[in-house]
């Protein structure tokens, strides 16, 4: 038995969503350990696509178990939506297939409108967030005021802690000359969908126990990427939680010694969406074919990605802080049509050579990448799934990746199709 997480190791879009939808077919359990509907996965299934916000990417199989951690913030009527949309689409969502923590945090309506103000006023110092609500929900959940899932089950116990949360809120927002929530109000609203919602709700931590006493395998699904990580990415310009493997744990209540194998989803070139740091950014016609035969917009909120070549030291520096143990490399026929194609291997700082990404933002914006170029293959790669009918070129590329990161390349994905997949180490297997 093993149980696999799968993390983003850049700045997230790296092609998660089919990457877990492969690993499902194997695994019993998928979970999602962070983030909220802001992190969108795509998956291709028989040509049909689902685009999924907060649902774990297991859903769309049958006989496969989803979970929504306690490490998630949850906006309990986008998850209605999302769980209406996907069953429109032929897929069961029911209390057997589907559940979330009981200790899971909510995302009420103040939190995304404090979201949009905030970006709003920070002008071009804003961070890019996807105004969703995130950031506002989880320092709630550190200032001790969220509503948890479980506290929708006693009307009391709502009503006293939608006063504490809104003492907080709307003393803010009146200073802001914005609009005060009404308590009652808002306790309606959620007392009318609170049933919907608590027919998943369970304490997750057991659950997961059972599972790993039953023999079960279980794939955690990671959110946005390490880059993003709250603590270890590009702060500020970061996600509102810790996107690192380690949060597998805490975000679940399952213990780090149940956590055998981690795999990082790497893209073989760059990209990143909002505001912040980008090292290998590529303002140039490169840049723009990159973005458009990846199809480089976001799955949640359509924003166009910026693009750039593979930045080495980056996925060097996430692997060592995250201790992946293996690289699932994707979308590497986007590079077929390239003359030649750059890998960052060392940065420029103040005149001086470094191989890390400083913490201080104003030295992140200003490091210079330093490449090493490789010839480009100039043939189609897209489907093959065997790697001796890689183009030579497309080998020589793959193996210097894996050489400069130092990581092992588990699979490569040369299309979106869950098939067209180089395996060379099953991470439920070694």
């Amino acid at each position: 038995m093993k149980n696999v997480i799968v993390v983003g190791s850049q700045w997230g879009d790296e092609g998660k969503g089919k990457i877990v939808d492969w690993l499902s077919s194997e695994a019993d359990v998928v979970v999602r350990f962070q983030g909220g509907h802001n992190a969108g996965h795509t998956l291709v299934i028989d040509k049909k696509v689902f685009k999924l916000r907060l649902l774990p990417s297991g859903i769309v199989r049958e006989k496969k178990i989803s979970i929504l951690g306690n490490g998630v913030v949850i906006d309990p009527w986008a998850l209605l939506d999302e769980i209406k949309e996907i069953k429109n689409k032929g897929i069961s969502v029911t209390d057997e297939n589907f559940m979330i923590s009981e200790s899971a945090s909510l995302i009420l309506p103040f939190h995304q409108e404090m979201d949009e103000i905030r970006e709003d006023i920070a002008g071009k110092s804003k961070i890019g967030t996807t105004r969703r609500g995130i950031g506002p929900c989880y320092e709630d959940k550190v200032g001790r005021r969220s509503i948890r899932v479980m506290d929708l089950r006693s009307e009391s116990n709502l009503d006293n802690r939608l006063k504490n949360v809104l003492a907080h809120h709307n003393a803010v927002r009146k200073g802001l000359n914005k609009k005060i929530y009404k308590k009652d109000e808002l306790k309606k609203k959620l007392l009318k969908i609170a049933p919907q919602i608590l027919k998943y709700a369970k304490p997750v931590w057991l659950e997961l126990d059972k599972f790993i006493k039953n023999r079960k395998k279980i794939l955690f699904e990671g959110a946005q990427g390490i880059l993003l990580d709250v603590d270890h990415g590009t702060y500020p310009y970061v996600t509102s939680s810790n996107t690192v493997p380690s949060m597998a744990s805490t975000g679940t209540g399952l213990g780090p010694d149940k956590l055998n194998y981690i795999l990082g989803i790497t893209k073989a070139y760059t990209t990143r969406v909002g505001s912040g740091p980008f090292p290998t950014e590529l303002n140039n016609k490169i840049g723009e074919s990159l973005g458009k035969k990846g199809k480089e917009f976001g799955t949640v909120t359509a924003r166009k990605r910026r693009c750039g070549w593979f930045d080495g030291v980056l996925v060097r520096q996430t692997i060592k802080i995250s201790g992946i143990n293996g690289i699932a490399l994707t979308k590497l026929d986007v590079l077929d049509d390239m003359d030649e194609i750059k890998i960052c291997v060392q940065y420029e700082l103040n005149g001086k050579k470094i191989d890390y990404l400083p913490s201080a933002p104003e030295d992140q914006f200003n490091v210079r990448p330093i490449y090493k170029t490789f010839p480009g293959w100039k043939t189609k790669t897209q489907g093959i799934r065997h790697m001796k009918d890689l183009p030579e070129n497309a080998k020589k590329y793959v193996y210097a990746l894996e050489d400069f990161i130092g990581a092992k390349i588990s699979s490569i994905s040369t299309s979106p199709e869950r098939d067209d997949t180089i395996l060379l180490e099953d991470p439920f297997k070694i």
